[in-house]
């Protein structure tokens, strides 16, 4: 009799969790199971959760309704600083748009676009996703999903040459053999503190920014001179030089120099894509028209080499 009292108590507590978080028993044993809770286990086997354990359960009932995974999970509850949330906000941002090719790609279909060529399209499509996890991989946190935005967009091309296989097959050998950025403790916490606000909006915002001063550059220039003229003066001054933020630039640089970046994975971009190869044309005009104007920008550039 009072063995099956007990075991009634402790299906309430479970029937009370159940009632709190709105999931299952059966989600609450495989999310325990999966180890994103960790209640206490009695001595007679039978689990007590916490509220802590309730908490936890609650977020990832609202995680998984967003259709987020229980592995991407685990990493967002184990991060403090809302990084692998906002990484996968990146993810969930580029399938948003590899789904809206695909059903163009399946419009074009349906009037009567061979299968061929519609096959050629959906490659471009799965190979852009290869190349962009990888990077999310290669290049983690703020700058990783930076760099991601920024060139899923040159990456909707079908692969039609042999010079485009090679260099897919170039990007893919560089990103899977990268060595990891470590960057200390200081500059991460810098980083983590002054990106923390930046989503995938405010990034393609960014983006968008860039790409329209690139291609009018004289009119970004015309405008803008006010305040390209503090921002050398501040590039110059010795607050900026010793400032959380000139390190990380200096220590950015010396790792993609070292790494390939410039010597093998932009040109093999630039072969891969021809908006890439276009976009890249443009920002070295635009470059050389900035220079022009300001040519202490390649004295400051000299010093962070």
């Amino acid at each position: 009799m009072l063995a099956y009292h007990y075991i009634e108590v402790i299906n309430m507590l479970i029937n009370e969790v159940s009632k709190l978080t709105q999931l299952t028993k059966k989600a609450i044993e495989y999310y325990t199971l999966k180890g994103l809770i960790s209640p206490s286990v009695l001595d007679n086997g039978y689990r007590q959760y916490s509220n802590q354990d309730i908490d936890t359960l609650n977020k990832i009932s609202v995680l998984r309704r967003l259709d987020i995974s229980t592995e991407e999970i685990r990493h967002i509850l184990n991060d403090t600083t809302n990084s692998a949330l906002q990484t996968v906000s990146v993810k969930k941002e580029l399938d948003y748009q590899r789904d809206m090719m695909k059903k163009s790609i399946l419009q074009n279909l349906s009037e009567g676009k061979p299968y061929e060529e519609i096959s050629a399209e959906l490659q471009a499509v799965e190979q852009g996703k290869t190349i962009t996890d990888k990077l999310l991989d290669a290049f983690p946190g703020y700058y990783g999903r930076f760099i991601c935005m920024h060139f899923a967009r040159f990456l909707n091309e079908p692969i039609q040459s042999e010079t485009q296989q090679s260099a897919y097959e170039i990007i893919i050998s560089f990103l899977d053999n990268v060595p990891a950025l470590n960057i200390p403790k200081d500059l991460e916490d810098y980083l983590i503190e002054s990106t923390s606000h930046i989503g995938t909006k405010q990034i393609s915002e960014m983006l968008e920014s860039t790409k329209k001063a690139y291609e009018n550059p004289d009119g970004f220039l015309a405008s803008n001179k006010e305040m390209l003229d503090q921002y050398l003066e501040f590039k110059q001054s010795d607050e900026y030089k010793n400032s959380p933020a000139c390190k990380l630039m200096v220590l950015m640089k010396k790792f993609n120099s070292s790494n390939g970046y410039y010597d093998v994975f932009i040109p093999a971009m630039k072969k891969l894509s021809s908006t890439y190869a276009e976009y890249y044309r443009q920002m070295e005009i635009a470059n050389e028209k900035l220079l022009v104007q300001y040519p202490e920008i390649e004295k400051l550039n000299d010093q962070v080499k």
